[in-house]
């Protein structure tokens, strides 16, 4: 197994071999590609960087081939949140890895710190803090045992902060307090609650913060775990000797000096502001969260499943008629999978989220709700979800009801976009199939696809007593013609070819859905 972190500063490669509910590292590398060095203003990623970042990412894609990882997984972080044109840069990535590439959410990179930490790090059941600098935000977490109670993510790194107050090595004592000042702004809105909440072991688990260390055991200035003071001391000797490169440190990575005084202010202030007095440091971060994340996967511990049962829980969603609604999504998905190129796994589980979160929206509003639901998929912070995946589960939820105009799938991958439309429509179905809400089963129904086509035959006798149904399917028709999908409903006695159909589209001119 392999895990992939496209950080903003470093991007790092775990790779592990899983044996008896274990992992046992094998192999480990870094490279100080320093993504969020490349983005402007607008969000734009320059050229120079984008292909120093994939030359590192062919590097890893080699090595993955060596080892014939089985199951890789890759994520993106705070730079390639904030891009706004990353769509050549992501396949690009996928290309030189051979894997794609998950853009998370800042509160999921936060979980996935948290998981890597505490499977490093005794806790002993007592409440811990974790921070973790990156290079474009910082995460504040407190968790008991393996599972994160609160977590924030903050719009600061030591990339950006040092390219703001320290450009090209400069430092100075002003410097610095300006940068201080910038932090604890930063910082301010969420101490008080992390103070409240109280820890028994405050834990450190990025780079800059293991470079603070070292640094820190060099100089003489501690014996166990950093200390306000010694993070201070350190900041005053970078004052005298007029800049990183010049300290001297034993076991200091050059390459780490230009972003080093942006971190140490972080650290700073963030141990300051939250009253830590000693702070240990793990070898656990991000990229051993998703090992563990993907263990929790293989062992049917999804953390997608537990933030699926929250929301239905928050939003009060009638579980019974989602469980109608699943069961009848499955029973079609399985009859047309492999015909319509959605027999993968993951296909199924979009449909089940699907089921379990349409409703949500009328906990809002019942007009519209569809709507509702859908953003709030697309915007909320999901533990466990890639924004891709919350993407395509709000294009799903979104138009499960009501006309499809304005149906797009732009935002996801072309390899993405015509599987996102079956899914819909195959949920569409089984939304309407179980409008009654009644908790007696549906006869069997026989499901048919080819291309943009697709034949659902009931039984006779039930559908001419079930007006309501044949009424919604007429309309259905219509819908699914504005999107290129061709609906014809019949009985299963008839023969496909010469009975005439309940409902029969007209030939689509779209080929989205062929």
């Amino acid at each position: 197994m392999a895990a992939v972190d496209l950080g903003s500063n470093s991007f790092h490669m775990v790779v592990a071999r899983l044996r008896h509910g274990q992992f046992t590292i094998i192999d480990r590398i870094r490279d100080m590609v320093r993504l969020a060095s490349g983005l402007d203003a607008r969000g734009t990623l320059s050229t120079s960087v984008a292909g120093r970042a994939i030359d590192c990412l062919e590097r890893f894609g080699e090595r993955l081939k060596d080892m014939h990882a089985s199951r890789v997984r890759v994520v993106g972080t705070n730079t390639l949140r904030r891009a706004t044109r990353a769509r050549g840069f992501l396949k690009a990535a996928q290309a030189a890895l051979g894997h794609p590439v998950e853009v998370i959410s800042g509160i999921e990179e936060a979980r996935l710190i948290y998981l890597g930490v505490s499977h490093h790090v005794p806790s002993a059941g007592e409440q811990m803090l974790v921070i973790d600098i990156g290079g474009g935000s910082t995460e504040l977490i407190i968790g008991e045992g393996y599972e994160p109670k609160y977590l924030e993510s903050l719009f600061m790194g030591c990339v950006g902060l040092s390219r703001r107050y320290f450009d090209h090595g400069e430092v100075s004592a002003a410097r610095f307090g300006r940068a201080q000042l910038a932090a604890r702004l930063e910082l301010q809105p969420v101490i008080a609650t992390f103070r409240s909440m109280g820890w028994n072991t405050a834990v450190g688990s990025s780079g800059t913060i293991r470079a603070a260390e070292r640094a820190a055991r060099s100089m003489g200035l501690i014996e166990n775990g950093l200390t306000v003071d010694a993070v201070e001391a350190i900041m005053d000797e970078v004052i005298r000797a007029g800049g990183v490169r010049h300290l001297g440190l034993a076991d200091f990575n050059p390459r780490r000096a230009p972003v080093f005084p942006g971190g140490l202010v972080i650290l700073r202030e963030a141990m300051a502001g939250l009253g830590i007095e000693e702070l240990q440091v793990s070898d656990g971060a991000l990229r051993e969260g998703l090992l563990y994340d993907m263990l929790g996967r293989i062992q049917r511990h999804d953390a997608r499943d537990q933030t699926i049962d929250g929301l239905q829980l928050r939003f009060h969603v009638d579980r019974a008629q989602a469980r109608r609604v699943e069961s009848s999504a499955l029973g079609l998905l399985t009859q047309v999978d492999a015909d319509w190129g959605v027999a993968g796994k993951f296909h199924a589980r979009v449909l089940v989220w699907a089921a379990r979160l349409h409703e949500m929206g009328l906990d809002i509003a019942h007009a519209k709700h569809h709507s509702h639901a859908a953003y709030l998929i697309a915007n909320a912070d999901l533990p466990g979800f890639n924004r891709l995946e919350q993407h395509l589960l709000a294009i799903v939820v979104g138009h499960h009801r009501r006309k499809l105009d304005g149906f797009s799938t732009e935002e996801l991958p072309s390899s993405m976009r015509k599987a996102a439309l079956r899914l819909t429509v195959l949920f569409r179905l089984a939304v309407l199939l179980n409008r009654s809400r009644h908790t007696v089963e549906s006869p069997p129904i026989l499901l048919r696809a080819s291309g943009k086509r697709l034949k659902v035959l009931f039984d006779r006798v039930w559908l001419q007593e079930n007006h309501l149904t044949r009424a919604d399917l007429e309309q259905e028709r219509a819908w699914l013609k504005g999107v290129g999908v061709k609906l014809r409903v019949g009985y299963q006695e008839d023969s496909e070819s010469s009975r005439s159909s309940t409902v029969c589209a007209e030939t689509a001119a779209s080929s989205a859905c062929g």
